[in-house]
């Protein structure tokens, strides 16, 4: 078994002994938690980008010690910022709390990396970062065109980066089987992670066991799936009011979003839920203090219909598209 492999499994017997968020360790030897506060587009309905600098704040105080964000989220300056605030009060030092951004698609050649993550850096006021991500597999030009840049180019960037110190881990995010393989085979430093959507109806068992095989973290964006309002005119099932969802609610004294996040968490994975919302913030790393059933993690399982909530199809005739096509 990975070191990966035998983290996870210490962490699942030991998680409800955790006052804050437990963690793992990387394929590196850094420790991650396994909660962090989303930020970015859709942080939360109508929010305005400088709820985000209270919402980090209030994510610290409950006891995150993660924070996701991008520099196409445009909130770097307001992440840093609720950090900052946070660690003025005493709540945390900066060595405390694991700060995770990315690269976008129009700076993929590899001299761009280093000076994009030193912009990032500067945004957030912060000397260094825990983990810096490929945003997506996929180039574009500034104008949003499609650019023809190998990955494998960026990845050359990313691993001058960690090399100068800028941040401590280096990983992946929207990367299908074929391409980590790909990566795996043609780099000196492997992804510590892979930041991928996963949630009830997109359950990406097959990707998920492939990166845990190779020894690589599963981070879990929208988690939630489509049991919060999503614009979408057919969202499929289950929603936040589904009959089996409520009844595990019941049982464990939750909610039915608490259930959906405790159930990638038994899975291994690393969750990312988004909220500007101080109440739901709270709830959303309340979920320490029970554990689903094997049985009850299948049922959640077998909502799977592999329709995403991120699908950006415009790209799909853009080299490197990790997605299905139709």
């Amino acid at each position: 078994m990975t070191v990966l492999g035998v983290s996870l499994l210490f962490c699942a017997i030991n998680l409800s002994m955790a006052a804050e968020s437990p963690t793992i360790q990387l394929n590196d030897g850094s420790k991650i938690p396994v909660v962090a506060l989303g930020t970015g587009r859709g942080t939360s309905k109508g929010a305005n980008i400088e709820e985000v600098r209270d919402a980090v704040l209030w994510a610290i105080e409950a006891g995150y010690r993660h924070i996701d964000t991008a520099a196409i989220y445009g909130d770097e300056p307001q992440v840093g910022q609720g950090l900052a605030d946070a660690i003025a009060k005493g709540v945390v030092k900066r060595e405390d709390v694991f700060v995770t951004t990315k690269i976008w698609n129009d700076k993929h050649h590899r001299e761009q990396v280093v000076p994009e993550l030193k912009e990032s850096l500067k945004r957030l006021g912060l000397d260094y970062v825990d983990l810096y991500l490929i945003h997506f597999p996929v180039a574009s030009k500034p104008d949003g065109s499609p650019d023809n840049v190998d990955y494998l180019e960026t990845w050359q960037g990313m691993e001058d980066a960690k090399e100068q110190g800028l941040t401590k881990s280096i990983g992946i995010s929207n990367f299908n089987v074929t391409q980590l393989d790909r990566l795996m085979a043609n780099s000196k430093v492997k992804p510590a992670v892979n930041q991928i959507e996963v949630n009830p109806t997109l359950t990406q068992e097959l990707l998920v066991s492939h990166c845990k095989k190779l020894g690589v973290a599963v981070m879990a964006y929208s988690p939630f799936g489509f049991l919060v309002t999503r614009k979408h005119h057919m969202a499929p099932s289950p929603r936040y009011d589904d009959p089996i969802l409520r009844k595990m609610a019941e049982k464990y004294g939750k909610t039915t979003g608490q259930i959906v996040l405790r159930y990638l968490i038994d899975r291994g994975l690393i969750i990312i839920p988004k909220s500007t919302n101080k109440e739901r913030i709270g709830q959303n790393i309340d979920i320490f203090d029970f554990k689903l059933t094997d049985e009850e993690i299948k049922v959640i399982g077998n909502y799977n219909k592999n329709v995403r909530v991120i699908n950006p199809i415009a790209w799909k005739d853009y080299p490197n598209y990790p997605f299905e096509r139709d």
